[in-house]
């Protein structure tokens, strides 16, 4: 059996969509158990009752670190422990090549009078850090559409041999050598290929 793990990283605002999206997965684990793939969802949730020596952040900065997929989900603000996590998996990538970062912004409605303005300045600000890292995030209104765009990730993912099925259920765990023009290769500074930063549907 194939196991990928797949952090969810995201502020409480969006407690919602987060159990929407872990529905999605357990979904998707039924339809690829059987060809050998497992989709292992760590949630901020997982850890609660855990007993840390360390401050809890860095049981979830641990579990980044092991991690295939990092997904981060925004909306009105980032806080700063999404913003380390997003950190601590984006240095990660650069020294290993994983975890693939994916980050998703929700662009829907809100109440003017329920906005703060220093959470709009983080949101702002974190936009822009991305800007500068030539990272691209993608934008969803609703739940329904962040699934759909990340399953059209997923399906990449297997196209380009990181995800392996097998329809006789013996999935094994492969290097992953993507070259076709799915895939948005970055460079972070003059000469420095760090690899695949995000797949794309460009």
């Amino acid at each position: 059996m194939e196991k990928k793990k797949i952090f969810l990283a995201s502020s409480s605002e969006l407690v919602e969509d987060r159990k929407e999206f872990e529905i999605f997965i357990n979904r998707k684990n039924k339809d690829w158990i059987d060809e050998g793939v497992f989709l292992e969802l760590i949630v901020w949730e997982d850890f609660l009752d855990a007993v840390s020596q360390t401050r809890l952040q860095d049981e979830y900065n641990k579990a980044i670190k092991e991690s295939d997929i990092f997904i981060m989900l925004y909306f009105t603000k980032v806080g700063k422990y999404t913003e380390e996590e997003f950190n601590n998996a984006f240095n990660q990538f650069k020294s290993t090549n994983k975890p693939f970062i994916f980050t998703y912004f929700k662009d829907a409605p809100v109440t003017t009078g329920n906005v703060n303005k220093n959470d709009m300045m983080s949101l702002w600000a974190f936009q822009e850090k991305l800007k500068e890292l030539g990272h691209f995030y993608t934008v969803y209104k609703n739940i329904d559409e962040l699934k759909f765009k990340f399953n059209q990730q997923l399906e990449k993912l297997v196209n380009a041999k990181f995800i392996e099925l097998k329809p006789d259920g013996s999935g094994q765990a492969v290097p992953v050598t993507i070259t076709d023009n799915s895939v948005h290769q970055v460079h972070y500074g003059e000469g420095d290929n760090i690899g695949h930063d995000k797949i794309t549907g460009k």
